[in-house]
């Protein structure tokens, strides 16, 4: 069996993709996966042995440009990412069984439109619930988009999130598919979540209420065991006193904090705690010379977060599930997308604090950090960690699996 995994994202994007074709490869598949041509993504891969196709732009550079885009800007990045997909995708899916999309909207549809043509199997997936209609939540606002302030019916708000996706994303796809001979979708959005999508979220930190239209199929998170060591210059300096607090920010480039980096020392510094720096897309440096401060770049942070006494993070929902898993008490700063939602979900299981805004400044992580360093949080923190499932790659593996043998034609004696 052949399958592809295709996204266009950030690392959080990328990274769950990675832990799903290892355990595909390991019950007999051939997997490949279309991603962004990044160095880092490339390397992760190349590191368990999986083929990247790259498709459209770096993400980084265009998540750590020096102004983000603007509401005009979508539609023209839409119709290039689409036109990108259409290209790299239906040359990767060439021979595949099945194809699992993720990742930005535009790019899934393209990617969903490609399995359609060649007639294979497709189904997106969603790291966050939050993309996903439901009369339970609100969905995000596009930017330049914004949502009436009166409206509140969360029904009516996500009919407006469909009108918004057909307004941005639409004509470039209908134009993509009409040159390949499909025809044009009226509502993009539900076009590309389909009718069973896949919930790839642990149901303890983010619990999907059951909703009468839409069949949502909650895998648990997707995650690649790390066997990888931690550097011996990492281990001498966690050896050598306290656990410190770990402090970074992913795939954000933190442009609503450009001292991001003096601001978590110092805070951190207050409560007497030593610090652990990750670089990250932001480009997070130490601040000077003192010896209670080690940065670090690409790391095991499952074995690292298991050492910690607190994690100060964006919230992605990789970062997210990674701390809780480690049993690490949190302090969310949430910069954009689904990460207000995952410090919400912090805050809510009592494992940690969600800072209000993007911008901390001393005092008021300082004043996060009290709260997740007291005995208390880090009680909460632990206990939480026995109700954590393990499994979701193996049950995202066996359902694409057990499907495409269901859909094969039987072999004739």
């Amino acid at each position: 069996m052949r399958v592809l995994l295709s996204t266009y994202g950030s690392r959080g994007d990328v990274e769950p993709l990675v832990g799903l074709a290892v355990r595909l490869r390991e019950l007999g598949a051939e997997v490949r996966v279309c991603a962004p041509p990044d160095e880092d993504f490339a390397q992760r891969l190349a590191g368990v042995d999986v083929p990247l196709v790259p498709v459209g732009r770096s993400a980084r550079a265009l998540t750590t440009m020096a102004s983000p885009p603007s509401a005009a800007d979508l539609p023209r990045r839409a119709a290039e990412l689409i036109a990108g997909q259409f290209d790299a995708v239906t040359a990767a899916a060439e021979g595949c069984d099945a194809l699992v999309a993720t990742g930005v909207m535009p790019a899934a549809a393209g990617a969903r439109s490609v399995a359609e043509k060649l007639g294979i199997r497709s189904v997106f997936v969603a790291f966050q619930q939050i993309t996903l209609p439901s009369p339970y939540h609100p969905p995000l606002a596009y930017p330049g988009r914004p949502f009436p302030p009166d409206v509140t019916d969360n029904r009516v708000l996500w009919e407006l999130d469909a009108q918004s996706v057909n307004a941005l994303f639409g004509t470039a796809l209908n134009t993509n598919r009409a040159s390949i001979g499909l025809p044009p979708v009226d509502n993009v959005r539900d076009y590309v979540i389909g009718d069973q999508p896949w919930l790839a979220t642990d149901p303890t930190l983010d619990p999907w209420q059951e909703t009468p239209d839409l069949d949502v199929v909650q895998t648990g998170a997707w995650i690649l065991p790390d066997e990888r060591l931690l550097p011996a210059a990492l281990v001498t300096f966690l050896d050598a006193g306290t656990p410190p607090v770990y402090v970074g920010f992913g795939s954000m480039p933190m442009r609503a904090s450009k001292d991001a980096a003096r601001v978590a020392i110092e805070a951190i510094r207050a409560q007497g705690r030593r610090v652990v720096v990750s670089h990250g897309w932001a480009d997070l440096a130490l601040i000077d010379d003192r010896d209670d401060c080690f940065v670090v770049g690409e790391v095991n942070q499952q074995a690292l977060f298991g050492r910690v006494a607190a994690v100060v993070h964006h919230g992605g929902a990789g970062t997210t599930t990674t701390a809780t898993r480690a049993g690490a008490p949190q302090v969310v700063v949430p910069q954009a997308t689904d990460q207000p939602y995952w410090a919400t979900r912090v805050a809510g299981l009592g494992i940690g604090v969600a800072h209000d805004g993007p911008a901390p400044t001393v005092e008021s992580l300082s004043a996060a950090l009290r709260t997740v360093l007291a005995p208390e949080t880090r009680v909460r923190a632990r206990a939480v960690v026995g109700t954590i499932r393990t499994g979701g790659t193996t049950v995202a593996a066996t359902l694409l699996l057990d499907a495409i043998s269901r859909e094969r034609p039987p072999v004739s004696a």
